[in-house]
């Protein structure tokens, strides 16, 4: 789905990276790949031993703090948003979505992993049970259609969005270009 140039270096941003994995998998894949991986402090040490323990250390920089009050800093091929939007409503997402794309070098990709319902927000089921659990564990986050992320990564820039389904799993990748 997301390839990288392999005759330069490669700036990933992977915002709430939790446990690092998805980014990490990038690093592993590609030895171009330099990490950066944005969370709460305390979250980003479990992301530091993963990139130890799976031989990206060297690659590997934290940026601890909230995403959404600091600065990320710019130049970024890639930005990670794996299960993070769904916490929020769509004006914080539309938020979030403009500062990625200004972070962004030209010609980055954002690569979005989230719960998307179908447009009658019923199916799959397990997306629709999805989007209950948000309405009732978050203050506004939700489960968007593949319309809704379209709309806003193009309200915040994004040139287009498309849309992969993941074999195995109800989730969808949704890679968009700056």
């Amino acid at each position: 789905l997301v390839t990288i140039p392999l005759d330069r270096p490669v700036k990933v941003l992977d915002i709430a990276a939790g446990h690092g994995i998805f980014g990490i998998a990038f690093a592993q894949a590609y030895p171009n790949v330099q990490l950066v991986a944005l969370d709460w402090p305390q979250v980003l040490e479990v992301a530091r031993e993963n990139a130890q323990r799976f031989g990206v250390a060297d690659r590997f920089a934290a940026l601890p703090g909230s995403a959404f009050d600091l600065s990320w800093g710019s130049g970024y091929d890639l930005i990670l948003l794996t299960n993070f939007l769904h916490h929020f409503d769509q004006e914080t997402c539309a938020s979030l979505l403009r500062k990625a794309h200004a972070a962004l070098s030209e010609g980055g990709r954002t690569v979005t992993l989230e719960f998307v319902p179908d447009e009658d927000r019923v199916n799959p089921p397990a997306a629709a049970a999805f989007a209950l659990t948000m309405l009732g564990s978050t203050p506004a986050g939700d489960a968007y259609t593949m319309a809704e992320y379209d709309r806003l990564f193009r309200e915040a820039g994004f040139a287009r969005s498309e849309f992969y389904s993941l074999p195995s799993t109800v989730e969808k990748v949704v890679v968009s270009y700056k």
